[in-house]
């Protein structure tokens, strides 16, 4: 896969995700209540869709035709959803206390807390209603509800969360840290990936998933190092939200551990051994590793 063949299928699957969670929030969300609003404000704000485009690469990868690619869509939206959530969550003023999100007023700050709050849980809660009227069969929407529950909650995503703010008061290690960011931002993008095999029909037991789990799992820790370095070399207006919000809220960062040119290193290391993971799957995983490569070398 050449370069440009990969920002072309970047921008189709960031594009259908774009316009299926338009539709899904006209269903779910509704914008005659002021939380739809917000919570369409939050959702269809912009964003890279990472992990949306991850189910469907991995979906693709497990061998779906493209009618069950298609059908991983819900999947990927449904992933959006609980992100998105998380993210309402994270800016306010008891979390991040963050006034800006890609470089427009954040939840709390354009709705006010509470409606924020209540956006957040309209976004979570439907994300589980798109799973469960998805077009996959019975027992993989079972499966993907398991998944997401699982990579959200309190084993996944929100045990980082609880980790992260721990650390603000009490200085991290190494393996802390990496144990903090395997939860708080690697439990989706691997959940990403087993959404997408589990569109595919590809149970957890397979190469193929054990593979892409792992290559997920190194890939959540790249994408957190560099946000830590974007926070301290970037600008506000490069990434639409402010930076060195780490520093304020005294974070154990892979700067605070490593330094800059350290996480740089880190940041690579862990670039590699995704790539790793990759290797028995020939070239259907291009795709994946173009797309690693660019998270590395990201500006924003």
């Amino acid at each position: 896969m050449t370069h440009e063949e990969y920002k072309q299928q970047l921008t189709a699957w960031a594009g259908l995700t774009e316009k299926r969670l338009a539709a899904l929030c006209d269903e779910y969300l509704p914008q005659q209540s002021e939380l739809g609003q917000a919570a369409r404000y939050s959702l269809l704000g912009g964003g890279k869709r990472v992990r949306a485009v991850l189910t469907l690469a991995a979906c693709q990868l497990a061998g779906a035709d493209a009618a069950d690619v298609a059908d991983a869509l819900d999947y990927a939206c449904a992933l959006e959803m609980l992100h998105c959530y998380s993210l309402i969550h994270d800016d306010m003023p008891c979390m991040d206390n963050d006034d800006f999100r890609r470089g427009r007023p954040s939840c709390h700050k354009q709705f006010g807390e509470a409606t924020a709050l209540l956006a957040a849980d309209a976004l979570v809660t439907a994300a589980f209603e798109v799973l469960a009227h998805a077009k996959c069969s019975a027992e993989s929407r079972i499966e993907a509800v398991q998944l997401l529950a699982r990579g959200g909650g309190d084993r996944g995503m929100l045990y980082g969360q609880e980790l992260d703010k721990h650390f603000e008061t009490v200085r991290a290690g190494e393996a802390e840290l990496l144990n903090l960011h395997a939860h708080k931002t690697g439990a989706l993008i691997i959940a990403a990936v087993e959404l997408g095999c589990a569109a595919a029909g590809v149970r957890p037991d397979t190469d193929t998933r054990k593979a892409l789990v792992r290559y997920a799992a190194e890939l959540g820790l790249v994408f957190q190092i560099v946000d830590d370095i974007l926070d301290v070399t970037s600008t506000t207006e490069e990434l639409g939200k402010p930076v060195g919000s780490d520093a304020d809220n005294d974070k154990t960062t892979f700067i605070t551990l490593y330094g800059l040119q350290g996480a740089h290193e880190e940041a690579e290391r862990h670039n590699a051994a995704a790539l790793a993971a990759l290797d028995a799957l020939g070239p259907g995983a291009d795709f994946l590793r173009l797309m690693a490569a660019e998270l590395l070398e990201r500006k924003k």
